[in-house]
């Protein structure tokens, strides 16, 4: 993983590579879409994630936010209230997916066609 992340920084990459090194990852495409709609507190995210472990999440997070990709507010109240929220930069990373997303569910529909013809 830590090749990919120097990737992410290294100006003799291709900028596709550079961008796909920041979303590299199991869990980081699916954040930024839900983090899309509004900001979220860990747990939130937990629970619309099955499968995803707090640890792998704090990771998950910390990495977007050194990537300038979220937002980490902590409110002054008890018990400490974290809240995530994309920044610009991370909302213009989610509308430049958009198009990928797109031929991503164009791919599907292509393999689920494929696989009634056969």
């Amino acid at each position: 993983m830590e090749m990919t992340r120097s990737r992410a920084q290294d100006p003799n990459v291709c900028g596709v590579t550079a961008a796909v090194a920041v979303i590299d990852g199991k869990w980081k495409t699916l954040l930024l879409w839900l983090l899309e709609s509004r900001p979220y507190r860990p747990g939130e995210l937990r629970r619309r994630v099955p499968g995803l472990s707090e640890k792998v999440l704090t990771q998950t997070l910390r990495e977007m936010e050194a990537d300038g990709l979220v937002h980490r507010e902590v409110h002054d109240v008890r018990p400490l209230k974290t809240v995530y929220s994309l920044t610009a930069f991370g909302r213009e990373l989610s509308e430049a997916l958009a198009p990928l997303s797109d031929w991503g569910h164009r791919r599907l529909e292509r393999l689920a066609e494929s696989r009634s013809v056969s």
